[in-house]
């Protein structure tokens, strides 16, 4: 079978509800096996051995296999064995202490937002220095099987915006609404705005904008992962609310539409050279390893080309290296005014993991540069023009 002829039979069994054949079809083509023609007849079964069709549960995005003569078998789970939807595999690892994730005099405290599209719990850090005074806001989007609190001690964003006075807001994906506890920024309806994820992340953005004090020019979202293809979405789809986003080993927006898009997405680089946003660049700093096999650094890249769609700009190069660890270019985009309206740094050597994270956290790479304070750093160099928010 040729390539778009083996895309077009998996989309055909992703929609009639047979995943996991879909998937090991993708699978086959991607490592450059020959996949077998989907016209060839089905080998006869009789009735003694013959098994009904995997189904999937729509909610979970759990496969099972029944047989009338056998038990039923446990889910299997669907995000180790696709890793490229977020972060694969189960997370079994003891939970973070207290002191990895708030420092002294900090607070951390819970919250929930919901609308028609269902609700999201959060945690919200409150640093010491706020008394009332309009300060900046952090959204910040966990990879598939992490969780705020994980999250949260694995990139020390709290400990960063203690020392710069920043709220850090931590949204939590139910696994109601992906099994894997993924962001679904691969299909379409979690991909637009006023619907799905995106309304209930921009919602829940919103309402600590109106139980705090916010400063609305000064609002960012970043994530890691499947969290980072969704804040690539938030950047597109929701320009009037953030003033720059941060996307660590992620994708760009539009990058798939369905299951078997984002399998070919995260290996090969997908998505749209164009900007499918509002037109307006969005100021983006990227964090990608050239050794991570779960999404390709050509996302990396593919995501530069649509932030800086048809924007003029000059590029200086950095190339440097952490004591002890990984090499990294870092490559800047100036605009006309004199702004570093993008940043890609890629990671040489590393894979897919948060970039100087702490170990006490899932998915961290102490030996690189340390994406957190970078981060940071770039989003308080941007604000929202007056008039845009």
């Amino acid at each position: 079978m040729l390539k778009l002829d083996i895309v077009r039979e998996a989309t055909r069994l992703t929609h009639s509800g047979q995943l996991v054949e879909a998937t090991a079809l993708l699978q086959r083509m991607l490592r450059g096996e020959n996949a077998p023609d989907a016209t060839a007849p089905t080998p006869h079964r009789s009735p003694a051995t013959e098994r009904e069709p995997p189904t999937i549960d729509a909610k979970a995005h759990a496969t099972e296999t029944r047989s009338p003569r056998r038990a039923v078998r446990p889910p299997v789970d669907f995000a180790k064995n696709i890793p490229g939807l977020g972060l694969g595999g189960s997370l079994k690892r003891a939970p973070p202490s207290m002191g990895d994730i708030v420092p002294d005099g900090a607070r951390f405290v819970e919250g929930s937002y919901g609308n028609a599209a269902g609700s999201r719990a959060y945690r919200l850090f409150i640093p010491s220095g706020y008394h009332g005074q309009a300060i900046p806001l952090v959204i910040m989007l966990h990879g598939c099987t992490q969780s705020p609190e994980d999250f949260a001690a694995g990139t020390r964003m709290n400990f960063i915006a203690e020392e710069h006075t920043c709220f850090v807001a931590y949204p939590a994906q139910r696994a109601e609404a992906n099994q894997a506890k993924c962001w679904n920024w691969f299909r379409p309806g979690d991909q637009q705005r006023g619907g799905g994820d995106p309304s209930l992340i921009a919602g829940i953005t919103r309402q600590i904008m109106r139980d705090h004090a916010i400063d609305p020019q000064r609002v960012y979202v970043a994530g890691l992962s499947a969290g980072a293809a969704a804040a690539a979405v938030m950047g597109s789809r929701y320009g009037d609310l953030y003033a720059a986003i941060g996307i660590h080993s992620g994708l760009a927006c539009g990058a798939a539409t369905d299951l078997p898009s984002a399998l070919i997405a995260m290996k090969q680089g997908g998505g749209s050279e164009a900007m499918p946003g509002d037109g307006l660049p969005i100021p983006t700093i990227v964090f990608h390893g050239d050794r991570d096999t779960t999404v390709h650094s050509k996302n990396g890249g593919r995501i530069v080309r649509q932030s800086i769609a048809a924007t003029s700009t000059t590029v200086k190069v950095h190339r440097g290296r952490v004591p002890g660890g990984h090499a990294y270019t870092r490559t800047v985009h100036i605009d006309a005014g004199g702004r570093g309206i993008l940043e890609h740094w890629e990671i040489h050597g590393a894979g897919h993991a948060w970039s100087g994270g702490n170990p006490a956290g899932s998915y961290t790479d102490p030996d690189g540069p340390d994406a957190t304070r970078e981060m940071l750093r770039f989003f308080l160099e941007h604000s929202l023009p007056q008039g845009r928010n």
